[in-house]
């Protein structure tokens, strides 16, 4: 039996009710407008039977994929449905009852779930808070990754905090890796959300222990498509494949045709430019509303990526509050326990200005009452 997903069945229930949904986490999204005039030929495709895709993503994807990773052929990379299909698809082939996962923390949840619904037991090892920037602990790191580890999973970019691993950080991850035998799954669906500097760099090409997860719906700003894809060992592939055809058995033909526009390098280089300047715009505001609130917020604002982790000082439980304040203003945030850490919130600032304002606005009434009337 599966846990139920707290983080994604509080979103999918009420995202799409409230006055304002605070609480996702990739910029708003493109338009098919937009994507015509990035290339996509929606006239061509116009005639095209509405049939099934290639179950483990078209050629012509994979090659554009697979040139985004140094070294890697088409036999790397597996298209899924979304990043989180990736994932759930690589924990399935991966695991067996009595294996044991590291999951960095705070994270995305999603593979402390499936492990343990698989018989695994999931080690966490913490991002500690440390001045302005989020540092691995590493001796919870090396307790958690051990010989029995069968995967360590993280987030670089971090989600939910935009913290970005040093290259010496990664080093030290990926040599622990080997020593102990196990794979990295480095989910870098934020990689490209940078608010300033270069790209993040990827975990690839750093080891052969080393798989890839990604994905259109964050730094593209195209979630609804649902393009990922996982890049590894061409035997890990074709095992992931195979459990592809047991599931959902192939990514949707339109979005494949999208996918190949949106990762082609012209195209691609200018959804990352819409995203900075969307996350360049709106964080000031973010950074002002926060700062308005006394000392109630401690706040490291992100390196990449459309979402803010803030922790607040204040004696209440993170799940409460957000559920009180989805009640009282209708605003959707991510209580900080839905990552694995109390006491914080994580707000979406990559939507339009006058949205993100508002929104603010609401959750500054429904804190009111924590910070004083003076708020």
């Amino acid at each position: 039996m599966i846990e139920t997903f707290l983080m994604e069945r509080m979103q999918s229930t009420y995202e799409n009710f409230v006055d304002f949904d605070l609480s996702e986490s990739g910029v708003r999204p493109v338009t098919l407008r937009e994507m015509v005039s990035f290339g996509f030929d929606l006239d061509a495709l116009m005639d095209a039977p509405l049939g099934y895709s290639q179950s483990n993503g078209t050629i012509e994807l994979r090659e554009r994929v697979s040139a985004m990773y140094p070294g890697a052929t088409i036999n790397h990379v597996e298209v899924t449905n979304g990043t989180s299909e990736a994932n759930y698809i690589l924990a399935l082939t991966l695991l067996r009852a009595g294996d044991v996962v590291a999951l960095q923390v705070p994270n995305y949840l999603q593979l402390w779930g499936v492990p343990r619904s698989l018989g695994a037991t999931v080690e966490r090892f913490e991002l500690a808070r440390a001045d302005d920037s989020w540092e691995v602990d590493w001796a919870a790191f090396e307790r958690a990754v051990a010989p029995k580890t069968r995967f360590v999973y993280i987030t670089n970019p971090n989600n939910p905090t935009g913290a970005v691993l040093s290259r010496k950080a990664m080093q030290r991850i990926v040599e622990r890796v080997e020593q102990m035998g196990a794979y990295l799954i480095a989910d870098e669906v934020y990689q490209g959300a940078e608010l300033e500097g270069e790209r993040t760099p990827s975990f690839w090409g750093m080891s052969d222990r080393v798989i890839v997860t990604s994905g259109l719906s964050k730094a593209y700003g195209i979630p609804g498509v649902r393009i990922g894809w996982m890049v590894g060992p061409p035997e890990i592939i074709a095992s992931c494949w195979t459990q592809h055809d047991y599931i959902t058995i192939c990514p949707n033909k339109i979005s494949d045709h999208i996918a190949r526009v949106a990762v082609s390098p012209e195209v691609r280089t200018q959804l990352y430019a819409r995203t900075r300047a969307v996350l360049r715009e709106n964080l000031p505001t973010l950074e002002a509303w926060a700062a308005g609130m006394g000392d109630f917020f401690d706040f490291t604002p992100p390196t990449a990526g459309a979402i803010a982790f803030l922790k607040y000082n204040a004696d209440a439980a993170s799940i409460p509050l957000a559920e009180r304040i989805l009640q009282e203003q209708s605003t959707l945030i991510v209580p900080g326990l839905h990552f694995g850490l109390e006491s914080y919130m994580r707000v979406w600032l990559g939507s339009k200005p006058e949205y993100l304002r508002a929104g603010l606005a609401r959750l500054r009434a429904g804190l009111a009452p924590l910070v004083g009337a003076g708020v």
